[in-house]
């Protein structure tokens, strides 16, 4: 009996021990329980701060919405055609196009200018309208562009396709220029696009080989906008040189006779370098001009500024050869000579 007893005894210890121990599990797992809201409640404060009280989270949407710029987005304009719809209220949908003024003719609320609008920004007007004049209590209303006026962007200029191109919604202006081929042997580096919303102040952009401005220079390009490639001055440097060539002078940048020779691969051996003539168009038609090609390379005279469509004409030291070079055939002959970039 006496080992029963003990038994008995050894089993209460233990289950004593048991629960001692899950009471002081519980204890631990409410006071983290109590730690944690404590910790939520000290830092609401500052996350209410981030947002005033007083201004409710669809102003702040409509704030980021207007702060954007019109130009680095897609826009609304006199001829598109929208599709206009109240949700919950299928009776109000609506296909109209845009009048030459920018201007919709709805239900209910009559005239709405919407031209220069972003969607969001039009539906946004309208849902108010039909609130202020009764029609819906806080309705949804949704546009939807089904056709733009003009659904492609121009490209022009020095580009390898010129021509229309569709665009139904906005791209990067390299694309657009692939879309054309490419830009030719005698594009400059400034491309003008004209956007359709404001075609009277077109945007400049120049090109580069430099991969963080030419990441700048790829600017969106909408439906209905022109783009335009400007050309870039040439030089022709032909007659008794290594490399008879046209050289492209880079737009905002000078170059002179030397360094149009030095794109030429120089001068041959037989070269006539006293003879040497620069051909240059003026309002009253070309002129002829002596170069002292010679008296320039030995540094006895100036290096002579070029102008956009100068010929530098070098020719050979026979003298019956230089006499039957007429201008018109140093003319000629320029026009039929590669085209060179010095960049």
């Amino acid at each position: 009996m006496k080992f029963r007893q003990h038994i008995d005894e050894d089993n209460l210890i233990t289950r004593f021990e048991v629960t001692m121990g899950q009471f002081e599990t519980i204890r631990r797992f409410r006071l983290a329980l109590l730690l944690l809201a404590g910790f939520t409640v000290a830092s609401a404060p500052a996350w209410s701060q981030s947002v005033p009280a007083t201004q409710p989270l669809t102003q702040v949407a409509e704030a980021t919405t207007s702060a954007q710029p019109n130009g680095s987005v897609l826009t609304i304009g006199g001829g598109d055609l929208l599709k206009v719809s109240v949700f919950g209220a299928p009776e109000s949908d609506q296909e109209l196009r845009v009048d030459p003024d920018g201007n919709l003719s709805l239900n209910f609320i009559g005239s709405v200018h919407v031209a220069g609008l972003t969607t969001n920004q039009a539906q946004d007007m309208i849902a108010k309208k039909f609130t202020t004049g009764g029609f819906y209590t806080q309705p949804q209303v949704s546009i939807f562009v089904k056709e733009y006026a003009t659904q492609g962007v121009s490209v022009l200029g020095e580009v390898l396709k010129p021509g229309v191109y569709p665009l139904l919604g906005s791209r990067r202006l390299f694309d657009v220029l692939s879309l054309a081929g490419g830009t030719g042997p005698k594009a400059g580096r400034v491309v003008s696009i004209s956007h359709r919303d404001h075609p009277q102040s077109p945007q400049s952009v120049k090109l580069s080989n430099d991969a963080k401005e030419s990441a700048q220079s790829n600017i969106d390009v909408f439906p209905g906008d022109t783009v335009v490639v400007s050309r870039a001055g040439v030089v022709y440097v032909v007659g008794d040189v290594h490399k008879p060539s046209g050289v492209i002078m880079d737009n905002g940048t000078d170059m002179t006779v030397l360094q149009a020779i030095a794109m030429a691969e120089g001068t041959n051996g037989t070269a006539s370098l006293n003879k040497a003539k620069l051909i240059r168009t003026t309002p009253t038609g070309r002129q002829e001009l002596p170069l002292p090609l010679k008296d320039m390379l030995s540094s006895k005279a100036p290096d002579m500024r070029l102008q956009a469509e100068d010929i530098i004409f070098v020719p050979n030291s026979a003298a019956k050869s230089a006499t039957r070079r007429t201008l018109e055939a140093i003319v000629q002959t320029a026009s039929g000579v590669a085209i060179y970039g010095a960049r």
